[in-house]
């Protein structure tokens, strides 16, 4: 591949450019997001058609073991997916991430179930949920770096901000549309073939997302940096992991609160509030749905302030708020299991996360090179991921269903909380309006 001459870098002050790239990179991502979310939406109508038991909580624990099966993914992903995105650009590998997602989100929804074909449901089950995880594994890092590359010095919080706004919206929608099927079918209907729609809806929306990164060109970082070849990597994995492993140590340990929160709040809880304390449903997801419109109307705002104040005291603030207040929400729910009371907790995780999801992008992105940002961003989302995300409802409902204490999710919140809120005092304090190196 040639190396782009400089001068044909995109300004960054060009406004049209830049705005055309954040919203094909937020639309891609809350795509992404939404399908590989409503996987854990309907995971009590996969349990039941994948893995059929006669205790409803093994077969739910095994749909969230496979929920949980695509984070295993995402590190090989990250590698692959960073390799080609710091080698031949940030566009087409995203663009390649999203084709990759849109056709394995289709193929769960046709798979037939285990009463159908036997132990072959159960694996292709799982072969497709690889896949969507293989993919997620290039795109968090990937629109991360997108949109930091993109946005002029003294508005990288801001602009990279509406990755989480647009990780939200895909969230709402797929929330939504858990609750309109579960208020319009009846269970039979739901567990037979309703559940199934959400993700043949999910796969149509696919090329949409494609034509819309195929038209954004490539960022003027990495345009500069193909320019100036000696600051290409040849294996960028191995540049990042060799002289950048203690800044991705921090990066993990930075994000892990971040991930915990979201996937505790937007997937556990939802179950949760139905298995544990008998809240319907609908009511169930209504309030996740105003817990993720409250994080994603404030992350943009909170992005704006640490391009004034910078980032590091938004991350300690998500983390020590975050220690102070998962056991005290928890108890609360527990002493008064009613629609308003979970209403008022998934409003204070939807307060808690735009701390840290309004700066996150940009927080990390500062502190990698060029050559190595999308690999390193990536890995480091991925490692989060697999155990502090992806299997956090695993553990959350093991963890209730073990010990027979309700309150005990909070520990594993309080436990990332930690982890964070030190991580964050390790951060190099890089000035918001200096320029990505």
């Amino acid at each position: 591949m040639s190396a782009v001459p400089a001068s044909a870098a995109i300004p960054v002050t060009d406004g049209r450019r830049v705005t055309r790239a954040v919203i094909a990179c937020c639309l891609g991502h809350g795509f992404e997001i939404y399908d590989f979310l409503i996987f854990g939406f309907f995971a009590a109508q996969i349990g039941r058609a994948f893995f059929p038991s006669t205790d409803p909580v093994v077969s739910l624990l095994a749909a969230l073991a496979t929920f949980g099966a695509g984070f295993v993914m995402r590190p090989l992903g990250a590698v692959v997916f960073g390799y080609y995105g710091d080698r031949i650009g940030r566009r087409t590998t995203l663009v390649i991430t999203i084709s990759v997602m849109a056709v394995s989100v289709g193929l769960v929804g046709l798979i037939p179930s285990y009463a159908t074909i036997g132990i072959a449901g159960p694996i292709l089950l799982v072969c497709c949920r690889l896949m969507q995880g293989f993919s997620m594994g290039g795109e968090w890092g990937g629109a991360a770096t997108a949109l930091t590359e993109y946005a002029p010095p003294g508005k990288r919080g801001f602009l990279s901000s509406f990755q989480s706004v647009a990780g939200g919206i895909g969230a709402i929608v797929a929330i939504l549309t858990a609750a309109m099927l579960n208020a319009t079918l009846d269970k039979p209907d739901l567990d037979s073939w309703g559940w199934r729609l959400p993700f043949l809806f999910g796969a149509l929306l696919g090329p949409v997302a494609y034509y819309l990164r195929a038209k954004v060109e490539e960022t003027p970082a990495f345009q500069e940096a193909m320019a100036a070849t000696t600051k290409v990597a040849s294996v960028p994995v191995w540049a990042a992991i060799q002289t950048h492993w203690r800044t991705m140590l921090i990066a993990i340990g930075i994000n892990v609160v971040l991930v915990a929160l979201q996937y505790m709040f937007v997937i556990f809880m939802p179950s949760y509030a139905t298995q544990t304390l008998h809240i319907d449903q609908s009511s169930a997801l209504l309030a996740t749905a105003v817990g993720v419109l409250v994080y994603s109307s404030l992350a943009p705002i909170v992005g704006r302030i640490s391009d004034r104040i910078g980032r590091r005291l938004p991350v300690f603030l998500c983390a020590a708020l975050s220690f102070l207040s998962a056991y005290p929400a928890f108890l609360w729910l527990n002493s008064d299991p009613t629609p308003r009371v979970f209403m008022m907790v998934q409003i204070v995780g939807g307060l808690l996360q735009p701390l840290l999801c309004g700066v996150i992008a940009a927080t990390l992105a500062e502190m990698f090179p060029t050559n190595v940002r999308y690999t390193a961003l990536s890995i480091c989302s991925a490692l989060g991921n697999v155990v502090f995300g992806g299997f956090a409802p695993f553990i959350a409902t093991y963890l209730v269903h073990a010990t027979g204490d309700p309150v005990s999710p909070s520990y594993f919140i309080m436990t990332t909380a930690l982890i964070s809120g030190v991580a964050v005092f390790f951060v190099r304090s890089t000035p918001p309006a200096a320029k990505l190196q």
